[in-house]
């Protein structure tokens, strides 16, 4: 644990991911929807110090950012391109222990492979049921052949059981990703990977 409160291995994922863009998957999501004068409300599922999060709050969004590290939140909060006026509350907690109202959009970006597998359909139900008819989420799911696929802590879908999670939704994006790369503290990873924005119709 450093001086700030932030477990080291986090704080250099924050160090070595500073500056990057939104996802794609995000970006993806909020162009989709229909131009509007009502401001969106959207959750942020494992926020960080933000890259996601800042997007929202740019397209005008509300947005409840939500991570279990107290110093992503302090990053998030203490930025200096948050948009003035900027309707944001952060949460700290785990995704699968928090509670959020009712949204147009639910953002996981790489979030819910950290949720322990007994703890992940509750999760689900909870992200499903907070979803409003017409809202969106966006994400990512790790497969089968992901290096951390052996890992009993973290959740984990072939490709059939991760496009039956989104029976009811409609498909805007399932873009399966298998490539050697590093991880961004620098670990060599075979990442397996379904990038995925859903509609609920």
């Amino acid at each position: 644990m450093t001086d700030d409160g932030c477990d080291a291995g986090w704080r250099g994922y924050y160090e070595a991911t500073r500056g990057r863009p939104p996802r794609r998957t995000l970006l993806w999501a909020l162009d989709r929807f229909e131009p509007t004068t009502v401001q969106r409300r959207a959750v942020d599922l494992g926020c960080g110090d933000g890259r996601d999060t800042l997007e929202l709050l740019r397209r005008g969004s509300s947005v409840i950012a939500i991570d279990s590290e107290p110093a992503a939140l302090a990053r998030l909060e203490a930025r200096p391109d948050l948009p003035p006026g900027a309707k944001l509350t952060a949460l700290c907690g785990r995704s699968e222990a928090a509670e959020w109202p009712g949204v147009d959009l639910v953002n996981a970006s790489f979030a819910l492979p950290l949720c322990p597998p007994a703890a992940f359909p509750p999760l689900w139900r909870k992200i499903s049921a907070s979803l409003a008819i017409g809202g969106r989420f966006a994400g990512q799911l790790y497969g089968k052949g992901d290096s951390w696929a052996d890992n009993p802590a973290m959740t984990i879908f072939d490709e059939a059981s991760a496009r039956r999670l989104f029976e009811g939704y409609m498909l805007e994006m399932f873009d399966e990703e298998e490539s050697d790369a590093v991880t961004p503290r620098g670990k060599p990873k075979h990442w397996h990977i379904f990038h995925i924005v859903a509609h609920r119709a």
